[in-house]
């Protein structure tokens, strides 16, 4: 069968966010389909099948962290409609259902692929003890999305401030439900996008994520709640980074990325 490696959220190759993607007639048993994540050894790889015409679906995706099964990927989502239509066994509009329901992603003229999720709901709470000294930088502001996708989305000062992090992942694993988005706003206005973020999930087997698609969930809501505007761009990463553009639809929110293949071959199990 065959395996791609797939950057998301960057027209680049080595940027973005890498995932493993396979297009299947079926899933085998959980416990293969981990061993498979556990070898590929990035933040996500995506498994899909095709579903019988004329349901709710076009497809059915799940996502693997090297060490567990996660609810919702957002980078694993875009590369695996991107290899859909790069092969030609999609067009146009694709929907996929997930654990956290159905997602609709659609190919753009532009080359782009915009994803329809779930939007996240933010809950401001205080800063869970230890965390501060965590992450090793001043805190602003924390909100839980515990309801959807488990993360903390932590405010700091600004740009430099999430840009020169280095946190204590070992204290970070035992703070949240899945992980923590460090966030604050782009501190130039000509810098092509208006906040930055990082995101960290020892919990789930990964330090940090690249550019985290689900994460924009709720950044989305948090930054256009901010600025006043239902359209922004958001640049994540630390080592790779990658822009997502989002657009806030109420309990829905849309996220559009680039993506491009690095790799492909076969997987002889």
């Amino acid at each position: 069968m065959r395996i791609r490696i797939v950057d998301a959220f960057t027209d680049r190759p080595f940027s973005g966010n890498p995932a493993g993607v396979l297009l299947l007639d079926s899933f085998p048993d959980d416990a293969w389909l981990q061993k498979v994540a556990a070898e590929v050894n990035l933040s996500e790889t995506a498994f899909a099948h095709p579903l019988p015409p004329g349901g709710e679906a076009d497809w059915t995706l799940r996502w693997f962290t090297p060490t567990t099964e996660v609810d919702m990927c957002g980078h694993a989502t875009l590369a695996t409609a991107h290899v859909l239509h790069t092969t030609g066994t999609a067009s146009g509009t694709v929907r996929f259902t997930a654990r956290c329901g159905v997602l609709i992603t659609t190919a753009e003229e532009d080359g782009t692929i915009t994803m329809d999720f779930p939007t996240s709901s933010l809950t401001p709470v205080p800063a869970p003890e230890g965390l501060e000294k965590a992450l090793g930088a001043e805190i602003v502001a924390v909100h839980d999305t515990a309801a959807h996708i488990g993360d903390l989305v932590v405010e700091l000062r600004d740009e430099t401030a999430v840009r020169s992090l280095a946190p204590d992942f070992a204290a970070l694993k035992v703070l949240s439900t899945r992980g923590v988005i460090v966030t604050a706003a782009a501190e130039r206005p000509d810098s092509g996008y208006e906040f930055v973020s990082r995101g960290f999930f020892p919990a789930v087997g990964i330090d940090e994520d690249p550019v985290t698609g689900s994460a924009h969930t709720a950044l989305a809501p948090y930054w256009s709640a901010r600025f006043g505007r239902e359209e922004l761009t958001g640049f994540q990463g630390g080592a790779r980074t990658g822009l997502v553009r989002t657009r806030l639809r109420g309990d829905r929110t849309l996220l559009n990325g680039h993506a491009v293949t690095v790799i492909e071959g076969d997987l002889r199990v």
